[in-house]
């Protein structure tokens, strides 16, 4: 009789039990299996095919995405937004390049056969009236060329590359390495000493126009808000002949030729500055035209906890293209994209069979990304469910492709930001992951101290700047990072499925767990 009393007992404990439990709680796993790397296939053919056009932001190839994103939305029954349907509609003004003169005394310089310039610094009308002459702007314990110059509010003329002997050796080792090759490390340093405009001397003018025709042929993207579009960086920078740096250099009073200042600095091996009284006019007035782009959002509405929301998002914009050549971004982020597209799916499917989340969920595929993380920002700054109720990010930016550190095993994921914020989230991303897919989760980029900065460079961070914490999901550059070459043809479909499905099956728990992840970190 006890034994049977006890039996009663301990099976009204397990119908109590059962019944606190969330009521899709074992059912992620019918969910994730909808997730296939055949569907995945499917959307990604259509999305990064030429017919696309590369999805540039704010043109047709893009307008088309937005409408096969919001159509799947539709098809797996996900209802329209209540303003706006499924998109989240932006404004933008671009700039068309290639316009602006650099005025020297009487002597006027043109875009294209004097100077040019990466389209996406600001415009610039400035008055100067003093040019220093600094080297190679390098700023080392050996090699110092501002040392005791003053360059604040003048234009800081540099020399492309580093000193070097008649053999063509380097004359000096230095640290950082950039300072022998990245110009931007040199803008930088002249910059951070209160430059007002940089002007780069390239000894192989042309040779270096046509290595960055890219950049100085795209246009140039903002949006179009009024108390940030008018906002300029400091010391716009701009490339210029040889000839332009001498001209201006001797109209400042400078005895000595350009090749005469290089052979001094080799012969001498130290840096040789001097600053002339040259006034130079800058201005590069590009014209302007308004478009819009769109964010387009997928939300399923969650029970009991519907008012908080977790977000997923990829963006589906990428580079366009140039003449007949397309950049089709299948993996960037073509991949990210159709991830999206299917844990939608999934999640739509679940609710419908009566198993939906607790939390709501937020499918958001966003343009903008490559002009900026324009799509992001905007939603960030608009957003349209309050940031406030927002748990966290979850975003996808390329998932498709092995990297060089792990072209012998395609069973790994970076993950980068999941501890910045949330002393929660990496955790639950981690477990998820020894449970169900079982990826090697590679934490390399999210060291602080990793030169490329992911962390900063994707949609994520926008969030980050909101306090909502994040997770990036990525499979590394490779080869064809932001070239033509970023083919479906190239892609892993079966390694996308597995890392889809650990995005879908963090999610899950995210959505429906008790309690909402803490947020006890700054993640900026």
């Amino acid at each position: 009789m006890k034994n049977t009393r006890n039996f009663i007992f301990l099976t009204l404990l397990l119908i109590i039990g059962t019944a606190f439990e969330a009521p899709n709680d074992g059912f992620s796993d019918r969910y994730a299996e909808t997730i296939t790397a055949a569907d995945l296939r499917t959307h990604l053919e259509i999305l990064a095919s030429d017919e696309y056009e590369g999805r540039s932001t704010g043109q047709k190839g893009q307008k088309m995405a937005a409408a096969y994103i919001s159509g799947q939305f539709k098809a797996n029954g996900i209802p329209e937004l209540a303003a706006g349907g499924y998109y989240q509609t932006y404004p933008l003004i671009e700039k068309l390049p290639g316009a602006g003169t650099i005025t020297a005394g009487t002597t006027t310089f043109r875009f294209g056969a004097d100077f040019f310039y990466n389209s996406i610094i600001d415009d610039l009308d400035m008055q100067l009236t003093e040019v220093v002459f600094a080297g190679y702007s390098i700023s080392d314990k050996k090699y110092d060329d501002y040392k005791n110059t003053d360059v604040k509010g003048k234009v800081v003329m540099l020399i492309d590359g580093e000193p070097r002997d008649k053999k063509g050796k380097p004359l000096f080792a230095y640290e950082p390495k950039s300072w022998k090759t990245d110009r931007q490390v040199k803008v930088a340093e002249a910059r951070k000493r209160g430059a007002a405009a940089v002007f780069i001397i390239c000894p192989d003018y042309e040779k270096t126009k046509t290595e960055m025709k890219h950049s100085i042929e795209k246009i140039a993207m903002h949006l179009d808000i009024p108390d940030t579009s008018k906002k300029s960086v400091s010391a716009p920078f701009y490339y210029i002949t040889p000839a332009m740096a001498e001209t201006i250099l001797l109209n400042g009073g400078s005895k000595e030729t350009l090749n005469t200042l290089i052979a001094r600095i080799r012969n001498k091996k130290k840096p040789h500055s001097f600053t002339v009284k040259s006034p130079v006019h800058v201005d590069v007035t590009r014209q302007e035209r308004k478009i819009t782009a769109e964010n387009v959002l997928g939300f399923v509405e969650g029970s009991d906890l519907k008012e908080e929301i977790i977000v997923v998002t990829a963006h589906y914009d990428h580079l366009g293209k140039e003449g007949d050549v397309v950049y089709n971004g299948a993996d960037d982020d073509g991949s990210g994209t159709v991830a999206v597209i299917e844990m939608a799916q999934a999640f739509a499917k679940a609710k419908k069979e009566g198993h939906g989340p607790r939390r709501s969920m937020l499918f958001m595929t966003v343009s903008g990304e490559e002009r900026g993380l324009l799509g992001s920002k905007w939603y960030t700054e608009y957003p349209v469910f309050p940031l406030g109720q927002t748990v966290c990010d979850l975003n996808i930016d390329m998932i498709g492709r092995v990297d060089e550190a792990h072209a012998n095993d395609a069973n790994y994921l970076y993950i980068i930001g999941a501890d910045k914020m949330s002393s929660e989230l990496q955790a639950i991303n981690e477990e998820a992951n020894k449970r169900k897919t079982k990826l090697v989760l590679d934490y390399k980029f999210n060291d602080e101290k990793d030169p490329n900065r992911f962390y900063y460079r994707s949609d994520h961070y926008n969030f980050v700047k909101k306090n909502v914490p994040v997770i990036f999901y990525f499979n590394g550059v490779h080869k064809d990072y932001h070239k033509e070459t970023d083919e479906v043809s190239k892609i892993d479909f079966d390694a996308m499925e597995k890392r889809t499905r650990l995005v879908f099956y963090t999610a899950w728990e995210l959505a429906n767990r008790d309690k909402r992840i803490v947020v006890d970190k700054k993640g900026k």
